[in-house]
């Protein structure tokens, strides 16, 4: 069984499966919200294995989004527990305290503190240690590679943490500033990881890199696999149409405990005057039309994250939201955790 924790407002004990089949969700430092998680805390978790918490599950520009006069970002605005950090990721392992951020978004700033008491350096460490054992960035669009300056000389000022990624990856970064920057004060050094090259970072615990489809102006982009002691993870937060992969989306939630997949769009008709059609993106509905006819306890495997700020399943009152349900997956919110 897949064990997702969750963090509920206004749910004290854990509802009847609210992620869908073979997904248990419990209550969380009682009626916290997503925009009351600063500080997610220790000890939510089974310290004796690892484990990954979501950071932020929203679209690059996040909910609510800048300047946005949208029902959805007011409602945000409004209340908290509506608002979505951008997507990242943290791998936490307790049994040595080391940790890993998956991709570094304009909201870094706020997933530190998120991260706060989740392993990292002692909060009484001199000068200024590095914040995560080493940062995986899928690609090079606004929501994954921009924070990476408040780790430079004008913010955070940090000893050298690994950025790890594709050559591509690599080469781009240290090629363009402002990130430049950050290999040559020293602030950040590149660790290759090719697509299909795994990483072990212990005897139980590894990344692989997994090529994938996706607007590459810069740099090619990948999904991480994340294998525990016990189960696996899937993080493909991006992805063009799954018809334009060369691996069936079927055959990888096969392989996988939970796949967290590309969410950004619910359907053809969520931004008016924009042809959709061009979006490169698989919608939500398209997804669940695709595995439909897979057995209940694959589709629960499935959880949708990285929601642009007009996607209507961000509201779990929605009728969006109710579809993802009623097909068995879901929706992934800030704060989640999965044991590994």
């Amino acid at each position: 069984m897949i064990t997702i924790l969750r963090r509920l407002h206004h749910i004290a004990t854990a509802p009847a499966l609210l992620l869908g089949v073979g997904l248990w969700s419990g209550s969380l430092i009682g009626c916290a919200a997503h925009g009351d998680l600063d500080a997610l805390g220790p000890g939510l978790v089974d310290p004796d294995g690892p484990f990954v918490v979501a950071l932020g599950t929203a679209q690059d520009g996040g909910l609510p989004q800048i300047g946005c006069a949208r029902e959805c970002c007011v409602t945000a605005r409004e209340d908290p527990s509506r608002a979505r950090l951008v997507t990242s990721l943290l791998l936490v392992d307790p049994r040595d305290g080391r940790r890993w951020l998956f991709d570094a978004t304009p909201d870094i700033a706020r997933q530190v503190e998120r991260a706060r008491g989740l392993g990292g350096p002692p909060e009484d460490a001199p000068g200024r240690p590095a914040l995560f054992d080493g940062i995986f960035i899928t690609h090079a669009h606004l929501g994954h590679v921009v924070g990476l300056l408040q780790l430079g000389r004008e913010a955070y000022g940090s000893a050298p943490v690994p950025l790890i990624g594709t050559e591509r990856m690599a080469s781009f970064l240290g090629s363009n500033g402002p990130w430049s920057l950050l290999f040559d004060g020293g602030y950040a050094r590149p660790q290759v990881l090719q697509p299909g090259e795994t990483l072990d970072l212990a005897e139980d615990l590894s990344v692989t890199a997994i090529q994938v489809p996706h607007r590459d102006e810069f740099t090619d982009t990948v999904a991480f696999l994340i294998r525990g002691p016990e189960r696996s993870v899937l993080y493909l937060p991006d992805i063009d149409k799954w018809e334009k992969w060369d691996r069936a989306l079927e055959d990888v939630i096969a392989s996988v405990d939970v796949a967290l997949v590309d969410g950004t769009f619910y359907g053809p008709a969520e931004l008016p005057g924009r042809d959709m059609s061009q979006v490169p993106h698989p919608f939500i509905v398209e997804t669940l039309a695709r595995i439909a006819p897979l057995p209940k306890a694959e589709r629960g495997k499935v959880v949708f994250t990285h929601l642009n700020h007009s996607n209507p399943a961000t509201d779990p009152t929605s009728d969006a939201a109710a579809a993802v349900r009623a097909a068995g997956s879901s929706i992934l919110d800030d704060g989640d955790r999965i044991r590994l």
